[in-house]
């Protein structure tokens, strides 16, 4: 460029808010073909960092729109879809258990589910922090921060016990397949003996596994003879807490990986499982029973209660992870559809493994020459006696119960990674001077919930379990979701809470989700409580107790060392 024709050019400044505050100096070198160089400089104002709508620095967010759903995905989806539907909807009339199930799923579970996405996506807050739109509701949010801290305590122990089982299913023959072992009592007998002995007094291998070998409930006298925390499975416990630290120090852009992982797995193993347990003898029998339709169990109001319990909890509204989750959305992204997406496929999922279960009940159930009621249940004893015990039965049995229990912790871990988030990101949201050490927050918080644990790994600790998962996550999480909707639709407003959802996603929601949001859902969380229990019993309720809303203990433990909750609480 001929010196001559270079001309200085001003540009003028933009507007700023700190006009005295310092400018970068950009220094352009040209260069001419005769090798004279010219420089010129330009002041630049240096760029603000990007500011949220209320002037704070923008919020990170998922890596991919894809590591938000498989996180809701894998906290929505755990081990209760496993353990807890199948039998629920063979035991209340098969294919006609889901009349009541999707009519509860369309008018209460996915409009909570998408009130929770909406709200936190817009307030860009976790579950405290969100009520900035109405203060008095505040207590609500530290209350769903409460309630995830105290599931983590035993949740986690769940996942110990999976962890066990997966380190002692490489061996050549599993551990709980004779009576040969340490840890069995005369009472222990195979299926074949147990034709021709009271149930009360025998057990199999695989109950007894869990409940001396893993649990050693035997060593305890009750509650107040805890003992100390069993090695084995406070190690186990410890890997847990580990890899829940290193999976949420860095926040969503470490968890949001993860997921690929633990929320795509458990698909993958049931489609694995569902192959093998339909080749089984019996297995479509099970099927059948599953799938059975009879229309008249309907006229029971206790089907319809148990539905209406499935979906609120299935779901996990109230423990402020769907808050946190949605908080580090962008905040233009899509929450309706993301609710529609992520609740259908929770509910699918709860459905499809009812095949994988049955499959397995209906070939237990050939093999012993017993009816399918004998060996259907639900709660712990699926997953830890039932199961393992037909797997011990199968060709290469360690190879099928190290891929079945690697299911179980991927399923576990991803939930707990949920419940854990809720925690961190509602409390460094609330108190901001903890966003800059959230790796050490974190670190806290883990090793908090391992230490409290403890009590739970102890011999005496399925009685600590028990009462924690009593009343950890029962009537108060119904409490909190009422409270929560009435907060929203009474106090802050259908119109308004309708307007903000129009700023992110460019539409009202329809006339249908304001009423579920104002009249609907609410009536549905007021009266659940009450509709589940006894007439005699409603002063539980007003106490907090509501024992419909516990996992089950495992039935094998009606023995001599039985949980009696009605016990442990005349203890308390």
């Amino acid at each position: 460029i001929p010196a001559e024709e270079m001309s200085s050019v001003i540009v003028p400044e933009k507007p700023s808010s700190n006009t005295m505050g310092p400018k970068e100096v950009e220094l352009i070198l040209v260069k001419e073909q005769n090798g004279v160089q010219f420089t010129s400089t330009t002041l630049v104002t240096p760029a603000a960092p990007q500011t949220s709508r209320s002037g704070e620095e923008e919020r990170e967010t998922w890596g991919k729109k894809i590591d938000f759903l498989l996180s809701v995905i894998g906290f929505a989806v755990d081990l209760a879809n496993v353990w807890r539907f199948p039998y629920l909807c063979y035991k209340n009339g098969g294919g006609a258990f889901l009349v009541p199930y999707l009519f509860f799923m369309l008018i209460a579970g996915m409009p909570l589910f998408y009130m929770e996405l909406a709200l936190g996506q817009y307030n860009r807050e976790g579950a405290a922090g969100v009520w900035k739109i109405c203060p008095i509701f505040k207590g609500v949010g530290f209350t769903v921060i409460l309630i995830s801290l105290y599931v983590g305590f035993y949740y986690n122990v769940i996942i110990s016990w999976a962890l066990f089982y997966l380190f002692s299913s490489f061996t050549w023959e599993l551990p709980w397949v004779h009576c040969n072992n340490t840890w069995n009592s005369p009472n222990c007998s195979d299926w074949a003996d147990n034709n021709t002995v009271s149930d009360i007094y025998t057990a199999t291998p695989a109950q007894e596994y869990f409940e001396r070998g893993v649990l050693h409930i035997q060593d305890s006298n009750g509650i107040d003879d805890l003992g100390r925390p069993r090695w084995q499975l406070t190690a186990c416990l410890a890997v847990v807490i580990v890899l829940l630290y290193f999976c949420l120090w860095k926040g969503v852009k470490t968890s949001g990986k993860v997921v690929w992982i633990t929320a795509t797995m458990p698909y993958l193993v049931l489609t694995v499982l569902l192959l093998r347990g339909v080749t089984l003898p019996g297995a479509i029998d099970g099927i059948k029973a599953y799938l059975s339709v009879d229309f008249l169990r309907l006229c029971d109001a206790k089907v319809w209660i148990e539905a209406a319990t499935q979906i609120c909890f299935s779901l996990g509204v109230g423990f402020g992870v769907l808050i946190a989750f949605s908080s580090y959305n962008k905040f233009s992204n899509n929450c309706y559809r993301d609710a529609i997406i992520t609740s259908s496929i929770n509910s699918l999922t709860s459905f499809f493994s009812g095949f994988v279960v049955f499959s397995f009940l209906g070939y237990m159930s050939h093999k012993h020459n017993v009816a399918l009621d004998k060996v259907a249940r639900d709660g712990a004893g699926l997953v830890f006696v039932i199961y393992p015990e037909a797997i011990a039965t199968l060709p290469g049995s360690s190879v099928w119960a190290v891929i079945f229990f690697i299911m179980l912790l991927t399923l576990g871990i991803d939930s707990a990674m949920g419940g854990m988030e809720s925690v961190i990101t509602g409390l460094i949201d609330e108190f901001k001077f903890l966003h800059k050490h959230r790796e050490l927050f974190t670190l806290f918080i883990v090793v908090s919930t391992f230490l409290i644990s403890l009590f739970c790994v102890t011999s005496g600790g399925m009685y600590v379990f028990t009462l924690l998962d009593h009343f950890a996550a029962g009537t108060s999480i119904l409490f909190g979701v009422l409270i929560e909707a009435i907060g929203i639709a009474w106090f802050y407003g259908v119109d308004r809470f309708s307007d903000d959802i129009k700023e992110m996603i460019g539409h009202r929601p329809g006339r249908y989700w304001r009423l579920c949001w104002k009249f609907v859902s609410p009536c549905f969380l007021l009266r659940l409580a009450y509709a589940i229990t006894p007439e005699t019993e409603h002063h539980l309720v007003d106490n907090g107790e509501v024992r419909q809303f516990t996992v089950s203990v495992p039935l094998f433990l009606v023995s001599q060392y039985t949980l009696n909750i009605t016990s442990l609480q005349g203890i308390i």
